[in-house]
């Protein structure tokens, strides 16, 4: 069995994912908190038109 079997299983990213959450778990109670705030990702949008940008859409927000 090489280092890499996970690769027949899991993509890069997919592997990253359990990875953090196996790390994040790990830690202590306060410790988890932080690293658990770090790990939200926000994802805005923002249109330009005519070179007047139009308000920032947050499209995380959207899927909670």
């Amino acid at each position: 069995m090489t280092g890499a079997t996970w690769r027949q299983f899991f993509s890069y990213s997919k592997y990253t994912t359990v990875a953090a959450r196996a790390t994040r778990q790990a830690l202590k109670e306060t410790e988890r908190a932080e690293a658990e705030r770090r790990a939200y990702q926000a994802l805005r949008y923002q249109e330009w038109k005519n070179g007047e940008a139009s308000d920032h859409i947050n499209l995380s927000a959207e899927q909670k």
